[in-house]
């Protein structure tokens, strides 16, 4: 059976710990799909295609755009019939505490019971569980350096999107 598993989010703005779920997770599928999603309960900084060109960017920066990775979004509608028709089988979520987890049980189990799709979880790297997109977006508005949070060519976009940085 081939798996192909949707790694969805609004990466807003892709971080570090992003990309690690992607490369890690694109070890373990035969087809990634990372999906910029909208998420009704977020105000997001740019829309999700300019989200989905950085992010080819942070793949082609890492090295790993080569793999069977894509990047799609979806604007409106269920997570989980977006993943049946792109033809996913599994979600992977990336958490990165015990918060994240009980944020996003529900939502796996939801999916599940509307789809039959599964969800996996994967860790954060101890490196990265400090790291939130939140997190990113106010040390970025206040002019701060988050080098060590995001890919470089996030960290670029920042600085010269300033009108973005909430």
């Amino acid at each position: 059976m081939t798996i192909h598993a949707v790694y969805p989010g609004s990466f807003d703005p892709f971080t570090l710990g992003h990309l690690d779920v992607v490369a890690r997770a694109s070890k373990l599928v035969d087809k990634l799909t990372i999906l910029v999603v909208h998420n009704p309960h977020k105000t997001t900084s740019t829309d999700a295609g300019a989200r989905a060109q950085l992010i080819k960017q942070v793949l082609f920066d890492a090295g790993i755009e080569d793999r069977q990775i894509f990047i799609e979004h979806l604007s409106e509608g269920l997570l989980a019939e977006r993943c049946e028709e792109l033809g996913a089988n599994l979600i992977i979520k990336g958490v990165r505490n015990s918060a994240d987890l009980d944020y996003e049980t529900p939502m796996a189990t939801v999916n599940r019971d509307l789809t039959g799709i599964e969800t996996m979880f994967l860790a954060a790297s101890p490196e990265y569980s400090h790291i939130s997109s939140t997190l990113v977006r106010q040390v970025a508005a206040l002019k701060g350096n988050v080098k060590l949070y995001v890919p470089n060519a996030v960290a670029e976009w920042l600085a010269s999107n300033p009108e973005v940085n909430r």
